[in-house]
């Protein structure tokens, strides 16, 4: 991408221009020394004159009403506030009617913005003040008093701070009484223009110091620019957070740029559309590219013949790809389309901003679309791909903090589809999509996390954690053996990285990494997980076992013994087991294989998972009512065992024996006083107990051998 200059023959305004504002991506509105907004058309080129201010006002700063505040235009969207030198601010319609003219500052107000919910605004002055108003013009607080000009003020994201420049200095004030303030030195000379992300939460700043500088929220520094020639005196981030404008004296400067090239053959093929490119996104073998009209979709195979198709609104501000469709996001809704320019949904939820989505912040699988409310940063909501309707039940995923990036893997069946997001505490976790009617289980997968990324052909987590940069080759391994995941990674240091690197992409075995300065590295990692992936899916266990051989690698064999156990093929995580020296589990594996009955295989293979409740149910509704009351004994869940023993009304007494012989192991007394309600006239005796248990046992071999005759029998009728 780069920026398009041009200069008109004879310029439309007589003085300086002061100030700007876009309407649409398509439409500017430009206000001047000789009193004149003018509105510019870039589709037509027309420029039309909207109204001549009176004399006495010189415009310094222009900020549009929000539009499509939760989902809904309001109708004073459709005006303005412009600041000017006599102390005075003024509401002004679209078609330049000024609704009311406001007694602000002593001396010239020199900033005003809008916060995001339209509900409130602010204007800073000569004066030093930091001032708070109703959307109608009314005064509600003076925030802060400085003894120097604020020259700049934007809004924090969530609207409950607001930024603003003081000498040398950067302020973060909330607007709650009493709370903390957070100041820092942020330039060597005044600081003449800052900008405030809501998407990506980044901080520009801008002085007479010849630098701009990217800050976090924090006040911490990401980015500081080399000295330019002459003060910075505008900077600008683009809606969506992904570039920034910087201006200086006959310098205007744009920070990245893509293209598009075959690097198969170098070939290279020059794309011209008819109107501006605002948006492009390129994966999974189509390049979807976004202009101020329409939306174009071009296959990797042809860019000769374009799918076409009109666009509701010409502010595309993210585009995302997965597999079989994509997803448009703009000022009005999200849509999902597929390749052949059909729509297929467009979610809702309530309260939803579309303006402040972006890729960290929505995640798009086959099957499945995510997306973190700003409202509650707590909440995930989760759409089902195809109709747009909520997933499940309805109700959104939550956390127990603060949600900054979210993740959805992109392979395998849509009920094993999983979500991995990091939290504000830079904890990575991973959790099923789909519930099956409990709560879902969040895992801790990682720690000082800060960018990650799935990989496009296989279930392949990698993040960037402190200064290592991982790879989780199976992440599903939590679920199935917490004690292998830390197995199942590839780590590698990541200082060579510089700081605050982004994971860009996930394509094969090749990961992208942008560094702060704008570069790009490329890492390879091994190919073989990948294509155990894929023989696993497709059930060739043997092939599978074969590759691990081949390559000798303890990782593979730990992803290997993982990916056996979820899928229920224990014979392969038995060789999987035995390879990586996990004796016990080899030995665990051995007895569940000489259990009588399918059902008492599978409880153990559940219960070798973790899964205790998931195996217990499958014994009680198997109605192997004494294997589930063991499990617990063993498990020394006594109480769940002695409910489960009196629900049932059998196996009391061994239950009471069981606990018994515990407490006489470790030399202590029954406290438990449904225990000793129990014990009170109950015998134990072992040779009856251990009878019973036999018979139990005996009967479960017997249905087990009598089951295979009843299914033979039932095929021969049919």
């Amino acid at each position: 991408m780069r920026l398009k200059t041009s200069h008109l023959k004879e310029p439309k305004h007589k003085e300086l221009v002061s100030c700007v504002g876009w309407t649409t991506a398509d439409e500017l509105y430009s206000c001047s020394d000789d009193h004149h907004i003018i509105k510019w058309n870039l589709l037509t080129s027309e420029t039309t004159q909207v109204v001549k201010l009176p004399d006495d006002i010189y415009p310094i700063d222009l900020h549009w009403f929000p539009k499509n505040i939760g989902g809904k235009k309001q109708s004073q969207a459709e005006s303005f506030v412009l600041t000017s030198s006599d102390g005075k601010f003024h509401l002004i319609s679209k078609t330049g009617r000024v609704e009311k003219s406001v007694e602000a500052h002593c001396g010239a107000v020199l900033a005003g913005r809008w916060n995001y919910e339209g509900t409130a605004l602010v204007t800073v002055g000569e004066d030093g003040q930091i001032k708070i108003w109703s959307k109608s013009g009314m005064l509600r607080s003076t925030l802060a008093q400085q003894g120097t000009p604020v020259y700049s003020v934007a809004w924090g994201p969530d609207s409950e701070k607001v930024l603003y420049t003081s000498g040398k200095q950067l302020i973060i004030k909330p607007l709650q009484p009493n709370a903390k303030v957070l100041q820092w030195k942020a330039h060597d000379g005044v600081i003449l223009k800052l900008d405030w992300n809501s998407v990506n939460d980044l901080i520009l700043s801008a002085g007479e110091d010849c630098k701009y500088k990217v800050w976090d929220s924090y006040g911490r520094l990401l980015y500081s620019s080399q000295p330019h020639d002459y003060p910075i005196t505008s900077v600008a981030w683009a809606p969506d957070g992904e570039l920034f404008a910087v201006g200086s004296f006959h310098t205007l400067r744009l920070c990245d740029k893509t293209g598009v090239r075959n690097v198969i053959n170098d070939a290279v093929d020059l794309l011209e559309f008819r109107d501006r490119v605002i948006k492009a996104s390129l994966n999974y073998g189509h390049l979807v590219v976004s202009t101020s009209l329409q939306c174009y979709v071009f296959s990797t195979k042809n860019w000769n013949t374009p799918l076409i198709f009109d666009l509701k609104e010409g502010t595309v501000s993210l585009i995302l790809q997965a597999e079989r469709h994509f997803l448009l996001i703009d000022g009005g809704g999200i849509y999902l389309y597929s390749y052949e320019g059909r729509l297929i949904s467009s979610p809702k939820f309530p309260g939803m901003r579309t303006d402040v989505l972006n890729a960290q912040t929505v995640s798009l699988s086959n099957d499945t679309l995510a997306i973190k409310d700003k409202a509650d940063e707590k909440v995930i909501y989760l759409f089902e791909a195809l109709s747009g309707k909520p997933l499940g039940d309805g109700k959104p995923l939550t956390h127990k903090t603060e949600i900054t990036e979210i993740a959805l893997d992109q392979k395998g069946l849509t009920n094993e589809r999983k979500i991995v997001f990091i939290d504000k505490n830079r904890d990575l976790y991973i959790t099923s999509v789909k519930r099956f009617g409990k709560e879902q289980k969040i895992i801790k997968i990682g720690t000082m996390a800060h960018t990650l990324a799935w990989n496009d052909t296989s279930n392949i987590l990698c993040g960037l954690q402190d200064t290592c940069f991982t790879v989780w080759y199976y992440p599903n391994t939590v679920y199935v053996d917490k004690d292998l995941l830390p197995k199942t990674l590839y780590e590698k240091d990541a200082s060579e990285f510089s700081k605050n690197p982004q994971i860009v992409r996930f394509v094969g075995n090749q990961v992208t990494i942008r560094r702060a300065d704008g570069s790009l590295i490329h890492l390879n990692i091994s190919p073989y997980p990948a294509i155990l992936h894929e023989y696993v899916s497709s059930s060739k266990w043997e092939d599978a076992v074969r590759l691990c051989r081949f390559v000798k690698d303890q990782t593979m064999w730990a992803c290997l013994a993982a990916m056996a156990v979820a899928n229920k093929d224990m014979t392969t995580a038995e060789i999987a087991y035995a390879s990586i020296g996990d004796i016990d589990k080899v030995q665990y594996i051995n007895s569940i294989k000489e259990l009588p009955s399918k059902e008492s295989r599978m409880a153990h293979i559940l219960l070798f998972s973790g899964n205790i409740q998931d195996a217990e149910m499958l014994l009680l509704q198997a109605g192997l009512i004494y294997q589930a009351i063991q499990v617990n004994i063993n498990l020394y869940n006594w109480d769940r065992a002695l409910e489960l023993a009196v629900k049932h009304k059998t196996h009391v007494d061994t239950v009471l024996g069981y606990r018994q012989k515990f407490l006489e192991d470790f030399g202590k007394k029954e406290t438990n006083k449904r225990f000793l309600q129990y014990a009170e006239g109950l015998e134990v005796d072992w040779d009856k107990i251990k009878a019973k248990i036999e018979m139990e046992i005996a009967k479960e071999r017997e249905r087990a051998a009598a089951t295979p005759a009843v299914r033979a029998s039932v095929t021969v009728q049919r």
